[in-house]
């Protein structure tokens, strides 16, 4: 399982390499909404759940994919990017595995990703 706490993991550029990754993991109805990277690993934005994938190993051939469902999340809160801080956060406090951190660098699609949240949350 992916070590939350280590803040480096979550810097995060939309980038689709990791949707096509996740492909096999999918169910019925499940869409992605986005899809982003960061040096190595990857965090993948469903309108079910979040898909983080921890890529392990020297070569890169070991995966972990660890599946964070929305209705397990009891609230998040989002920081915006601003003038001279261009970079964005999620966090989200999940029952029984407590806080997870994303911080994503660039454009990203938040307001979408929280709309699906939302919907689970409320």
């Amino acid at each position: 399982m992916i070590d939350f706490n280590n803040k480096g993991f979550f810097k995060l550029k939309q980038n689709d390499e990791y949707a096509e990754r996740v492909n096999d993991l999918m169910i019925d109805g499940e869409e992605i909404i986005s899809a982003y990277k960061s040096m190595r690993d990857g965090v993948v934005f469903t309108n079910k759940r979040i898909i983080a994938v921890n890529v392990q190993g020297l070569t890169g051939s070991k995966k972990d994919f660890t599946s964070l469902p929305y209705k397990k999340i009891e609230t998040y809160s989002i920081e915006t990017s601003g003038t001279f801080d261009l970079d964005s956060e999620l966090t989200i406090y999940f029952s029984a595995l407590g806080t997870v951190r994303f911080e994503f660098t660039g454009k990203t699609r938040l307001t979408e990703i929280s709309q699906v949240i939302t919907t689970y949350v409320c």
